[in-house]
This record gives C-alpha cells, structure tokens and sequence, in this order.
C-alpha cells in the first residue's frame, strides 16, 4: 500500500512539474504583479503562480499544524481529567461502607 501511495505521489508530482513547465513555456511574457505593498516587475507567469501555489500550501500546513496542536492540548487536559476521577473512583471504592442507619 505505501509503495503504491510513492508511486501515485511520484506520478502526481511529474504531472504538476509538467503542467508548470507547458504553462512556462506557453506564457513567455513577463507581467507586472502588484501585491498591494510591494509591485514585482516582469515576473514569468509559471514563477508567478509556482510562488501563489507554494505559499497556498504552507498556509494550510501551518493551518492543520494549529488545529492538531489544539486536538493534542485537548486529549492532555482529557487525559488529566480521567487520571483524576479514576483516582477518585479508586478511593471511593476503597472507602469502607457504612451502613444508612
């Protein structure tokens, strides 16, 4: 299964890069990219799109790298949380009975 996952992610990525390397070629004319703050003068529409498509990909890594870190802070404070009441439990059960008399 994990080589079939290499061969599918290899094949994926040669596909990506000559996807990039038609648009490269078919887009020779430099353009003008304005980001608001900063102008770019004569960038390639491949190096244009290389760079919004990279930038893309490490927001949503640092957006999962959040959310995970929020999933792993809570199954801490769970985990506390049930260390804590099974303690309590234990000592509940060791206490003797007494009768309601």
């Amino acid at each position: 299964m994990a080589t079939l996952r290499r061969i599918l992610l290899a094949a994926l990525s040669i596909a990506l890069m000559l996807l990039a390397a038609v648009l490269a070629y078919s887009n020779p004319t430099p353009i003008d990219v304005d980001i608001g703050f900063v102008k770019f003068e004569r960038v390639s529409v491949a190096l244009a799109l290389a760079v919004v498509f990279v930038a893309g990909w490490v927001f949503g890594l640092l957006t999962v790298a959040f959310t995970l870190w929020r999933s792993a802070t809570d199954k801490r404070r769970l985990e506390r949380s049930l260390r804590h009441a099974e303690a309590e439990l234990s000592t509940l059960r060791a206490a003797p009975l007494q009768d309601a008399h």
